[in-house]
């Protein structure tokens, strides 16, 4: 298996990954350039989740950002890509032998929007943010077995240890999803 024509976001999660393991450094962002030659693309900063799972479709690793916290979008993704693969606390860290048995992908987010009203969500397009005090729970959209915005939210506000959606603030956004493309050798 190898992974061939990816968007070069998700090369570079896979990439960062694979250094790491190599020399147990952090891939300098600056070689997204190696990786996609055009700078525009890396001088936007935008919150990103970088997923990781097998091939079977179970996740294996998701972690990520909703609103920018690095300088760009490579050192986003670079960041979000090693914590989800070491650091997801509901996983064991990936060993080497398992990189080519994984998928990654990477979401880049839009500005959140705050939600009056659940009637303007929509699971398969929307992910939403759920938030009350400090504890916030986050799900992507368009996730298999999320069909509902009841459920989507449960979900949500689960992840954060939300017991009641009553006053909670929520969000939502979309995503440019890249997923990985993986061909037979």
């Amino acid at each position: 298996m190898k992974s061939g024509n990816s968007h070069p976001y998700v090369e570079l999660a896979r990439r960062a990954v694979k250094y790491y393991f190599q020399t147990k450094k952090i891939l300098n962002p600056g070689e997204a350039v190696t990786i996609c030659p055009n700078p525009e693309m890396w001088n936007k900063r935008r919150g990103c989740f970088v997923s990781i799972k097998n091939l079977d479709g179970s996740l294996r690793g998701c972690i990520g950002t909703i609103r920018p916290v690095r300088d760009d979008l490579s050192s986003e993704i670079v960041y979000n890509a090693l914590v989800a693969a070491f650091e997801d606390p509901r996983f064991m860290p990936l060993r080497e032998e398992e990189l080519e048995k994984v998928k990654f992908s990477v979401d880049v987010l839009s500005e959140l929007d705050i939600v009056d009203s659940t009637e303007k969500l929509d699971p398969k397009i929307y992910g939403v943010v759920v938030e009350k005090g400090f504890r916030k729970g986050v799900l992507l959209p368009n996730l298999d077995g999320v069909n509902t915005v009841a459920e989507q939210l449960e979900i949500a506000a689960r992840k954060a240890g939300i017991l009641s959606l009553d006053g909670c603030v929520i969000y939502k956004f979309t995503v440019d999803r890249y997923e990985e493309v993986i061909e037979d050798k």
